[in-house]
This record gives C-alpha cells, sequence and structure tokens, in this order.
C-alpha cells in the first residue's frame, strides 16, 4: 500500500500520544478507516520503536530499576495474579517485554548472585515455565503477550510475515517467468550478504533497470528507507556489480514493501 508524505504525516502526529496498546490501534483504525490494519500496525511500531530507542537510557539507570523492582514487589504482595508488571509499563510508557526483560534480570542477579547470561533471559522470555518463581512466570507472560511491538512472540510474527512475502515474491517471479537466484543459491555460490533475489536477466520497470529485489514486508517510511540504504542496499549494490562473469551495469535497489 502507497501512502502520500501527508497521509503518513498525519498518522504519524496522530501516535505521538497515543500509549502502545491494541486499544490504541482500534482508535487508530477508526480515526483512519481507509487504512489497512497491517499498514496502520506497521507504523505504530515503527513511531513506537522509535519513542523507545529514544528513551531506552532512563529506564536501565540502577536508580529506575531499583524503582521498578521494588514498585514490582509491592504489587505482587498485594495482588500476585493482577497485571502488575504490564500496568507498571503502560504507566513509565515503556514496553511491556522490556519491563519483564528488566525485572527478570533483576530477579535472577538477587537469587542467583551472578548476572544472568543473555542466553539465560532470552530463553525464559521465550518460555516463561523456565522462570523459577510462579508469580513472575506469570507476570512476564502476561507482558509478552499483551506486546503488541517487542519481545519474542512479536518476533516470531514478523519472521512468519517475512518469510511469507519472500514466497509470495517467488511466485510472482515465477508467474512472469523471470530467471532468478534466490538467497539459498547465492550462498551456495559463496555470497555472505545477498538481497532475496538476484534477475539473472535484468528487467525494466519505469523506465528503470532492475536487476535485483529486496522484500520487506513492513512499512517504508523515510527513516527505514536510509536505515536499509545504509545497512543493506549500498554493500548489495557495490558487491553485486562485480560479480564475475556478469554484465556490470548500474545496479537499483528495488524492494516490496506491502501487506
Amino acid at each position: 500500500m502507497i501512502l502520500t508524505k501527508a497521509q503518513y504525516d498525519e498518522i504519524a502526529q496522530c501516535l505521538v500520544s497515543v500509549p502502545p496498546t491494541r486499544q490504541s490501534l482500534r482508535k487508530l483504525k477508526q480515526r483512519f478507516p481507509s487504512q489497512s490494519q497491517a499498514t496502520l500496525l506497521s507504523i505504530f511500531s515503527q513511531e513506537y520503536q522509535k519513542h523507545i530507542k529514544r528513551t531506552h537510557g532512563k529506564h536501565h539507570t540502577l536508580e529506575a530499576i531499583e524503582n521498578y523492582y521494588q514498585r514490582y514487589l509491592n504489587g505482587v504482595v498485594k495482588n500476585g495474579a493482577a497485571p502488575v508488571l504490564l500496568e507498571l509499563a503502560n504507566e513509565v510508557e515503556y514496553a511491556p517485554s522490556l519491563m519483564a526483560r528488566i525485572i527478570l534480570e533483576r530477579f535472577l542477579q538477587e537469587h542467583d548472585e551472578t548476572p544472568p547470561s543473555k542466553s539465560v533471559i532470552n530463553s525464559m522470555l521465550r518460555d516463561p515455565s523456565q522462570i523459577p518463581d510462579g508469580v513472575l512466570a506469570n507476570q512476564v507472560y502476561q507482558c509478552i503477550v499483551n506486546d503488541c511491538c517487542y519481545g519474542p512472540l512479536v518476533d516470531c510474527i514478523k519472521h512468519a510475515i517475512g518469510h511469507e512475502h519472500e514466497v509470495l515474491l517467488r511466485d510472482l517471479l515465477l508467474e512472469k517467468n523471470l530467471s532468478f537466484l534466490d538467497e539459498d543459491q547465492l550462498r551456495a555460490k559463496g555470497y555472505d550478504k545477498t538481497p532475496d533475489f538476484i534477475l539473472q536477466v535484468p528487467v525494466a520497470v519505469e523506465g528503470h533497470i532492475i536487476h535485483w529485489i529486496e522484500s520487506k514486508a513492513s512499512f517504508g517510511d523515510e527513516c527505514s528507507h536510509h536505515a536499509y540504504l545504509h545497512d543493506q542496499f549500498w554493500s548489495y549494490w557495490n558487491r553485486l556489480r562485480l560479480i564475475e562473469k556478469e554484465p556490470v551495469l548500474p545496479y537499483k535497489a528495488s524492494y516490496i514493501r506491502g501487506f
């Protein structure tokens, strides 16, 4: 789906004061009924992640961590079944999954007397039943399933959507009888960093010669365009234009963002 810059700015401005909850997403859909749920969710997620990156530091000071941990302990003493951790995260405008990580790390450090490894933390966040404290396990679980922007559940969904769009793109290329090499084939040839598909015979699209395609199943705002150019596309361009026995032509990044 393609939005005008003005439409995007209007949605982004509306998100400035909106908390990261499913209720907010429903309100956003009511405000912009012509936009798909997937488009709004993608914009919502990207704008919220920008907010989290800007405010990340203040939630990880020793003072903040101790304050959150004591508030968590006091809350579960009063009512261990209440969504104490989730409500705390929403109150301080921090991602529930990231708040769960802070409290889990603090809990393990107190009980094990050594800093827990990242792999142990990640494993417990993926499967809260591994957490040795049942109350905390339930609190972490509530945070994970109610976080629409961060956490292992969101990571799985993003991975599945990305794979789905790569399959759709492959089917489209086959339907158009275009000859191509995919990532697996390129890695077998020794390339460690590749786009999703390289066209063995370039095609012309709207006056541009397209040599390769990178699929991104997310909303393409200006910030993400610049990030992808820096992190991926320029390296593709520099590497792929030097492929031996391939025509040295100007490569153009053509990537699909859709829902």
